[in-house]
């Protein structure tokens, strides 16, 4: 059995009282990756709740950097700081240019329901109108997170 870095314990949220940071907030420059490293803390530390660790929005960003999800757990798992794991995906994330990763942040930050994959959309008809209230105007994707989450 593997013991559990202290630091892990202490930069974890706990994600059975509180929520992971918005998929809008970037990390290393790309939005998701902070939400991702919240999860991925919380499911070390035993406090993760309902949420899930790599799941599909994570691995929108696993996808798109290549890193795979076990790798970064790994290294979560040392105790990194916010600032080294940022460092980290910097150094294993696939090298494109700022361009590029610029386009792919707004593609997400402003992905609307329709552009969606046709299974998340058939998710989301049923979700949205159970967890959102109904005065609440979902325009975006990560709309859906931050207003259930109470950010907007």
């Amino acid at each position: 059995m593997t013991t559990l870095d202290p630091k892990v314990k202490a930069l974890a949220p706990d994600l059975t009282t509180d929520f992971p940071r918005s998929p809008r907030v970037t990390l290393a420059g790309y939005v998701i990756a902070v939400r991702t490293l919240d999860k991925c803390r919380a499911e070390l530390a035993g406090t993760l709740g309902e949420y899930h660790f790599d799941c599909p929005l994570d691995n929108v960003f696993f996808g798109f950097t290549e890193i795979s999800a076990t790798d970064f757990k790994e290294f979560v798992a040392t105790g990194a700081d916010d600032d080294a794991v940022a460092d980290w995906i910097e150094k294993t994330a696939r090298k494109r240019d700022r361009q590029e990763i610029i386009q792919w942040n707004n593609d997400y930050r402003y992905k609307r329901l329709c552009e969606m994959p046709i299974e998340l959309q058939e998710f989301l008809e049923d979700y949205i109108p159970e967890n959102i209230p109904s005065n609440r105007v979902v325009n975006y994707w990560f709309d859906v997170y931050d207003i259930e989450e109470k950010r907007i």
